[in-house]
Order: C-alpha cells, then sequence, then structure tokens
C-alpha cells in the first residue's frame, strides 16, 4: 500500500529542505554502489544520505539509488553500465546523470547542475531550468501537472497498478499522429520499456519526409 516518506537535507546555500513524499511504493535500501555515490554531485548526493531512490506518486516518479542491483533501480547501470543511456541517445553525453524518470520512461538527468528531461521517443532533450531541489519541490508541491502524471491516473482509474520496476507503456506512441484518436495503456518491467523506447527512437531519428515506422507490439 502506497505509503508517506518525509525527508530533509541542506541545499547548496545551507538551508534545510523538507520533502514529503506521497504515494511512495518503493525506497531504495543501503547504498551498496559507493562509487557513483562519490561521483555525484555534494548536494546531490546529500539526498541519498536520507533515502537511497524511491518511487513516489503511485509511480509516477523514480528517483533510482547508488546500487549494484537491481537495475532498474541503479543510476550506475542507465549512466556507466551496460544500460548507459548517452550510448543510446545523441543528445546526451557521458557526464549526464540519469537519476531518475516519470512513469512512461521519460528520463531526468542531471547536467551541469541543472535538471533536464528526455522524451524517450523523440530523443528531444529539455532544459527544465531547474536545480535538483527545485526538480523535487516542484514535483511534490504539483506532481499531477509538473510530471504530466494523466496517463497514470487514467491507468490507475482503470484499475492498473504499477509495481516497483515497471512503467507505463502506450500504445500508439504519443509523438505520432495516431495517438490522437486515443491510446492504450499498459504496465511492463521497466526496463523492457526503456529499451522500447530507445530502440522507437534510433528508428525514427534516421527516417526521411514522409517514410513510416512500423512498430511490432509482443
Amino acid at each position: 500500500m502506497p505509503q508517506i516518506r518525509y525527508c530533509a537535507y541542506p541545499n547548496t546555500l545551507g538551508h534545510i529542505i523538507k520533502m514529503e513524499f506521497t504515494g511512495v511504493t518503493y525506497t531504495g535500501l543501503s547504498i551498496t554502489d559507493q562509487e557513483t555515490l562519490d561521483k555525484l554531485p555534494n548536494n546531490f548526493s546529500d539526498f541519498f544520505g536520507q533515502v537511497n531512490g524511491i518511487i513516489a506518486f503511485n509511480g509516477g516518479l523514480h528517483i533510482r539509488g547508488c546500487v549494484n542491483a537491481p537495475d532498474w533501480h541503479s543510476i550506475k547501470y542507465y549512466w556507466t553500465g551496460e544500460g548507459a543511456l548517452h550510448k543510446k541517445y545523441e543528445e546526451l553525453d557521458e557526464q549526464d546523470i540519469p537519476f531518475g524518470q516519470d512513469c512512461l520512461g521519460d528520463q531526468f538527468l542531471l547536467r551541469n547542475l541543472t535538471v533536464h528531461q528526455l522524451s524517450g521517443e523523440t530523443g528531444d532533450l529539455e532544459n527544465l531550468g531547474l536545480t535538483f531541489e527545485q526538480f523535487i519541490s516542484n514535483a511534490i508541491e504539483d506532481p499531477m501537472n509538473f510530471l504530466s502524471l494523466q496517463p497514470l491516473q487514467q491507468f490507475l482509474n482503470q484499475g492498473g497498478h504499477l509495481t516497483p520496476g515497471e512503467s507505463l507503456s502506450v500504445y500508439p506512441p504519443f509523438c505520432t499522429k495516431e495517438s490522437a484518436n486515443g491510446v492504450s495503456i499498459k504496465n511492463v518491467p521497466t526496463k523492457e520499456r526503456i529499451d522500447f523506447l530507445a530502440n522507437f527512437y534510433q528508428q525514427l531519428k534516421d527516417l526521411g519526409e514522409g517514410q513510416q515506422i512500423q512498430i511490432k507490439i509482443n
């Protein structure tokens, strides 16, 4: 059952940031990847002194942790490991820290201490102009609109449930014109979702004008 999780840590000015995460379905256990923790900016790593990653808002936001396993919760896996996102998306480089994602598998990354959002479908990278602390504060203040949780709410209203390690799969993809007629939503393993998005992006970026993409659904 979703819980509420409170934590607090100092920001870059030394002020204490208090956070109240609702709809918590998962919190990371002890830190097992000290190497990654040591690479993180100080104010960013302070967060992990409170909670080693978290899934909040009934699956709407996943902050990864400094762990060696499971892969879906590991910053290292998607930063420097086998699933490194900078090897899948041209817009990213190895300095971008993929600290989290939303329910659809769009990624949140820290670049030069500023949070960016990567569209898994198109590879578009948006600078949110927020520090990590500001990003968390905005998510807590208005998760529905800030994180665009409408697809998750639709899924939950239909009786669905996201368990830790799962993300939402949407068909047809939102970037296609067919999605204007409505989409189907289901839960799939997070690794499967991220791999699908990366593959879709790779096909999409190479399309010429007027060409179409074929999507195979298992």
